[in-house]
């Protein structure tokens, strides 16, 4: 069977991988099974039900969900076999961006997981002319649930309506309109066809590496990236086209506790929640005391050293393995083959330092408008500290000043109603623009050196790259964000956001009282000099005219909530340079 469009690919998982757990979710307390049958005939009744409600091919219905689960699995496909464009809305956006995004794409139909999302829905309501209902996962008296459409639609004396529309859905038709956060303005509707979404699945999928011995009855995936975003929406699919089982975690709170109960096999991270399991591990390392810690740095000591990924070999490296990192990929399940990292760039010390703990990551590298994956590596052909080889099926291209642009099947059809921005976005011969610069090595592979809107230059007229500089200095125990200033400026500075859980037990080892609240702590002297002293480390590896020359420390946890931060964590450069305004003038002595 070929696979041309979105739907297709749950047909072939039933033809080649039928099995009881295709989708894994939990309620109350217990994991709810939904085999591939299931999904299907569940699929069905949501078509059948929306065309009772009068809804057409190319209608456009919002999915809503503060986490993945199977609801959100059964809308896509009920939407996309009868032609209806999917828009998926980040949760975390403001109500604003949720009135602006329903707007813009017209939204006739709105789904949401909750009553937080429900009432962030409700309140910008009457100002969204086109909204016509708002369904909920979760049963919430007084909303309407989407059981309901469920049930309008079975009865399946309808279904050759279903299927007359689906076989008229052409693989170039529109699946879905995502909306990018961008760091800076109004998010913008990015066009995906099922072809670009289907050719960017085929075109990734040699790159996943199978273990022979593992049955697909077997395999395991766990799902807890927002799968709004194209990166974990696309890997969803492709689990789907292998027969793998994905299980929705709970909340990225859970994450620990459901690794262990479903022990994956694969797993989609972004490079912030990697830093985040090895400051787990070297706290629990480094509190554990006496021979413990010892031994717990004496085997971290040994991989450190280590400048290619290689299988344990020797003496030493052997016990270090039996006694310290088998414990880490315990942590992680026991059963990992590997971690999919994307989003933003993973530093290579963190990703060796994994490799040869035994837990593998494959880094790749894409953008909402390529469906997302460009490059990425693979078992055979890795390595660490580049984002692997492009994909087969696209063409990439360095211009002249660095930029890396794109041409192939996955590449979108534009921004919706915004001809003028799509246009910006393609050179003159067709290659999609990134805004990352980047050069391709001599092996093939592609390797990023920064965002080209991100760099800036100093009043003395020399570049700085700030995403390299960030990348080394968020290596540091101390340092949980940092984001390198100074456009304009005679120097490069630094706003940085202290590990306020660090910083008061270095503070309690070394009986410093630095306070405990993050506006007491980001006062302490004590602690700015030790972070300055961490940065001189830092320095020594920068240009002259890179090296960070003052910092302030913030007084705040930078949070998506806060508007600090997108959706997939990255820094919002604008805001928090304005937040922390007082701060910056203070480092380059500006008086208002």
């Amino acid at each position: 069977m070929t696979i041309k469009r979105l739907f297709d690919i749950p047909h072939y998982a039933l033809e080649k991988y039928p099995k009881a757990d295709m989708f894994v979710t939990k309620y109350h307390g217990e994991w709810k099974k939904t085999s591939t049958q299931e999904f299907i005939n569940e699929g069905n009744k949501i078509s059948r039900g929306l065309l009772k409600l009068g809804i057409k091919p190319g209608d456009k219905i919002a999915l809503i969900t503060t986490n993945s689960r199977t609801e959100w699995a059964i809308m896509d496909l009920g939407l996309s076999q009868i032609g209806v464009v999917s828009v998926p809305v980040y949760p975390s956006i403001s109500p604003e961006d949720y009135e602006f995004i329903f707007n813009n794409a017209e939204i006739k139909y709105c789904f949401v997981s909750d009553k937080d999302l429900l009432g962030k829905v409700m309140k910008v309501k009457h100002n969204i002319s086109s909204l016509q209902g708002v369904f909920t996962f979760d049963n919430i008296s007084g909303a309407a649930n989407w059981r309901e459409i469920l049930d309008l639609g079975e009865d399946d004396s309808t279904q050759i309506e279903v299927e007359d529309l689906s076989n008229a859905i052409n693989s170039e038709d529109l699946a879905t309109i995502i909306y990018t956060s961008g760091t800076t303005g109004r998010p913008k509707g990015v066009l995906l066809t099922h072809h670009n979404i289907v050719s960017n699945v085929l075109g990734s999928n040699p790159r996943i590496p199978k273990r022979k011995s593992l049955d697909y009855k077997d395999t395991r995936v766990l799902s807890f990236l927002p799968i709004c975003h194209i990166f974990e929406r696309m890997l969803f699919y492709l689990f789907q086209y292998n027969g793998f089982s994905v299980y929705f975690a709970e909340s990225i709170d859970k994450m620990g506790e459901n690794v262990k109960e479903i022990k994956p096999h694969y797993m989609s991270v972004v490079p912030r929640l990697v830093e985040k399991v090895y400051d787990k591990i070297y706290n629990t390392g480094s509190s554990a005391g006496g021979l413990k810690s010892k031994i717990f740095f004496w085997a971290l000591n040994l991989i450190q050293k280590k400048k290619e990924v290689s299988k344990p070999s020797g003496l030493q490296e052997i016990i270090a393995d039996k006694l310290v990192f088998k414990k880490w990929r315990e942590g992680l399940g026991g059963e990992i083959i590997t971690l999919v990292s994307g989003s933003a760039a993973l530093s290579t010390r963190l990703n060796l330092m994994f490799q040869n703990a035994g837990i593998s990551i494959l880094e790749g590298y894409g953008l909402t408008e390529t469906s997302p994956v460009i490059s990425v590596n693979s078992f055979d052909k890795m390595k660490v500290g580049t984002v692997g080889l492009p994909l087969d099926n696209l063409t990439v291209k360095i211009q002249e000043d660095g930029e890396i642009t794109v041409k192939g099947p996955s590449i979108f059809k534009g921004y919706f109603k915004n001809d003028e921005m799509t246009k910006e976005a393609f050179t003159e011969d067709g290659y999609f623009k990134t805004g990352d610069i980047g050069h391709i090595d001599s092996d093939g592979f592609l390797q990023i050196t920064d965002r080209k809107k991100e760099m800036f230059k100093t009043s003395g007229g020399k570049y700085i790259a700030p995403q390299t500089i960030e990348n080394l200095a968020k290596a540091s125990k101390f340092i949980e964000q940092i984001m390198v200033v100074g456009d304009g400026e005679k120097m490069p500075c630094a706003f940085v956001q202290p590990d306020f859980e660090f910083a008061k037990n270095w503070a309690m080892r070394n009986n410093l009282s630095i306070g405990s609240t993050p506006q007491e702590i980001a006062k302490s002297p004590e602690l700015k000099a030790r972070i300055e002293k961490e940065l001189e480390g830092i320095n020594e590896h920068l240009g002259n005219w890179e090296k960070i020359k003052k910092i302030e420390l913030t007084p705040e946890v930078w949070s998506i909530d806060a508007g600090l931060l997108t959706p997939t964590l990255k820094l919002k450069r604008k805001a928090i340079k304005e937040k922390f305004i007082d701060l910056y003038n203070k480092m380059y002595e500006h008086h208002n």
